[in-house]
C-alpha cells in the first residue's frame, strides 16, 4: 500500500527516529549497567555527576523510546494499515494482536517504571535503584518492540 506523500514522510521520519532512539539507549544501558547497579549507586548520585548524567541518560532515552513507539509512532502505523487510531490501550492491544508488541501487560509495566524512574530519582534510592533495574530488564523487550515496528515499515516498503 502506498502512503500519500506527507503521510510517507512521517512513517519515514518516525522510523529513521526509532531507529536512532533503540541504538542510544542500547548504548546507555550498557554504559550505565556494565558493572551492575547497586541501592548504594542510586545513594551516591547527588555526589558523582557523571552517574547522575548515565541515569539521566538512561530514563530519558528509555522514556522517549516508548514515548515514540507507543504515542506517535503506533497511531501512524495503525493508520497507515487502514486501522482507526484510537486510546493508547486500544493502539496497545491492536498492535499486540498484529504482533508488533509482546504483550499490552508488559508494556503497561514499563510505562510505570518509567514514571517511577523520572519521579522517584530524587526521593528514594531504593525505589529508584529497583526501578532502574526493572528497566534493564526491560530494554530487551522495548529495543525489540521499536525493531519490529522498523522492520515491518521496510518491510512494507514504507521506511
Amino acid at each position: 500500500m502506498m502512503l500519500e506523500p506527507g503521510f510517507a514522510s512521517r512513517m519515514q521520519f518516525l522510523v529513521r527516529v526509532v531507529r536512532k532512539e533503540a541504538g542510544h539507549l542500547a548504548a546507555t544501558d550498557r554504559r550505565l549497567f556494565a558493572g551492575g547497579f547497586t541501592q548504594e549507586d542510586a545513594v551516591r548520585l547527588e555526589s558523582e555527576p557523571d552517574l547522575a548524567e548515565r541515569v539521566d541518560a538512561f530514563v530519558g532515552r528509555f522514556s522517549r523510546l516508548q514515548d515514540t513507539v507507543g504515542d506517535k509512532l503506533l497511531p501512524v502505523f495503525l493508520i497507515a494499515l487502514g486501522e482507526t487510531a484510537g486510546a493508547a490501550i486500544d493502539n496497545l492491544d491492536r498492535a499486540e494482536r498484529l504482533g508488533l508488541l509482546d504483550s499490552v501487560d508488559d508494556w503497561m509495566v514499563m510505562r510505570k517504571l518509567r514514571n517511577q524512574m523520572v519521579h522517584e530519582y530524587v526521593e528514594d534510592p531504593t525505589i529508584l535503584c529497583s526501578a532502574l533495574l526493572a528497566g534493564h530488564a526491560f530494554v530487551p523487550a522495548l529495543i525489540g518492540v521499536a525493531d519490529r515496528f522498523v522492520a515491518e515499515a521496510g518491510r512494507r516498503g514504507w521506511a
